[in-house]
C-alpha cells in the first residue's frame, strides 16, 4: 500500500436490520470514529446519495488551494491551514460504508448498487452461505472488503478492516495533491520502506494531514487543531539546504550540522508563513532503510493553527451520542 497524501477523518456508517447488532457496534467501536448506525436500507440510501455533491466540493476547494499555488505562487502552507480553519463539514462526510448482505427488504449488494456516484469505501458482512457472492463481488470491484459475521471476535475483526481502509485515504484527494511534487520526490514516497515510515509516523501524530512539493514536507494536524510540520528532505539535497540555511542566517556549524544529515532547519516553513527571526534546527532522522531521505519535525506557531473550536476533537465532541436510526 503507497503512502497516501491526503488524510481527514470522517464518518463511518453501518447498515444492518439486527438492531442488536447495531447497539454492540455503537459500544465497542472506537471512540474517536463518528458513526452512524441504519436500521433500514432506505434511510441510510437516502443520506449517502446526497453526499456526492459534498465530496467533490471538498475535492474542488483543495484543487483551488493548488491552483492558487501555480498560477500565482501564493504558498500552500497558509492556504492548507485557513482552509482547515474554514469548516468542519468535511469530518460530516461518511468515507466508509459497511452494508449487511442479508437483510429482508433488499441485500446488502443492491443497496450499494444504488450509490452509483458514492465514492466511499465499502464493506459487505456476510455470512457463511453469502461468501461466494461477496468473493465474486470484491474481484468485480463492487466492494472493498468483505467480512464473514461467522468470524471469531468479529468486533476486533471488523474494527481492523475498517481502520485499514482508512489508512488508505481517498485515491482522488491523493491525485490531487500529487501534482504538487516532483517526479523525484514521487519516486522516493513511493519506496516501500519509506512510505511505511510515514504511515507509522503519522498515524501516531495526526488525525489528518497532507504532503505537499513545495517547501517537501508533510503538514498534520491533531485531533486537538495543534499542527506540526515534518520536513522531508533528500539526502543528495542536503548541501542546498546547507546553503540555504545560511543565506537564512544560520551559522556555520548549523549550516555542517544540515550538510553531513545531522540536523534539519524550518527555514522554508519560516519562508512559507512570512515569519521573522531565526529558523529552527531539529535534529533529523532517515526515513526507511534507503538511506535516501531524512526528516525533521517541526511546530506551527498557534497563531498560524485553526481556532480549537475547529478541530476534529471538538467537532467530534459536539456531535450526538450512537444511536439506531429507526
Amino acid at each position: 500500500m503507497s503512502f497516501p497524501l491526503y488524510q481527514s477523518p470522517g464518518t463511518i456508517v453501518f447498515l444492518d436490520d439486527d438492531v442488536d447488532y447495531l447497539e454492540m457496534l455503537a459500544l465497542v467501536l472506537p471512540r474517536p470514529w463518528p458513526v452512524r448506525l441504519y436500521l433500514r436500507p432506505r434511510d441510510c440510501l437516502n443520506q449517502l446519495q446526497q453526499e456526492p455533491p459534498l465530496w467533490e466540493a471538498d475535492r474542488w476547494a483543495q484543487q483551488q488551494l493548488i491552483d492558487r499555488w501555480r498560477e500565482s505562487g501564493t504558498p500552500l502552507i497558509p492556504q492548507i491551514l485557513r482552509y482547515w480553519a474554514d469548516s468542519t463539514e468535511r469530518y460530516a462526510i461518511a468515507r466508509v460504508c459497511v452494508v449487511d448482505f442479508s437483510m429482508p427488504s433488499m441485500d446488502g449488494l443492491q443497496a450499494l448498487g444504488e450509490l452509483v456516484d458514492w465514492p466511499g469505501m465499502r464493506v459487505l458482512l456476510t455470512g457463511q452461505a453469502d461468501e461466494q457472492v461477496a468473493v465474486k463481488a470484491f474481484n468485480r470491484g463492487l466492494i472493498d472488503q468483505f467480512v464473514a459475521k461467522q468470524t471469531p471476535d468479529i468486533s476486533r475483526h471488523l474494527i481492523e478492516v475498517v481502520s485499514r481502509l482508512l489508512e488508505t485515504g481517498h485515491q482522488r484527494m491523493s491525485q490531487t495533491w500529487r501534482t504538487t511534487l516532483t517526479p523525484r520526490q514521487n519516486a522516493l514516497l513511493r519506496v516501500p520502506s519509506i512510505g511505511a515510515a510515514l504511515r507509522e509516523l503519522v498515524a501516531k501524530r495526526w488525525v489528518q494531514y497532507v504532503v505537499i512539493g513545495q517547501p517537501f514536507g508533510v503538514l498534520g494536524m491533531d485531533a486537538d487543531g495543534h499542527v506540526g510540520w515534518l520536513q522531508l528532505e533528500p539526502v543528495e539535497d542536503l548541501a542546498d539546504l546547507a546553503a540555504l540555511a545560511q543565506a537564512a542566517g544560520i551559522g556555520s556549524a548549523g549550516a555542517d550540522d544540515i550538510r553531513h544529515g545531522r540536523k534539519l532547519t524550518d527555514v522554508e516553513l519560516h519562508q512559507s508563513l512570512g515569519l521573522t527571526g531565526a529558523a529552527t534546527l531539529n535534529p533529523a532522522f532517515p526515513v526507511g532503510r534507503e538511506e535516501l531521505l531524512l526528516a525533521a519535525l517541526f511546530t506551527v506557531p498557534p497563531q498560524f493553527c485553526p481556532d480549537p473550536s475547529k478541530s476534529f476533537g471538538h467537532w467530534l465532541s459536539q456531535q450526538p451520542g450512537r444511536t439506531v436510526v429507526d
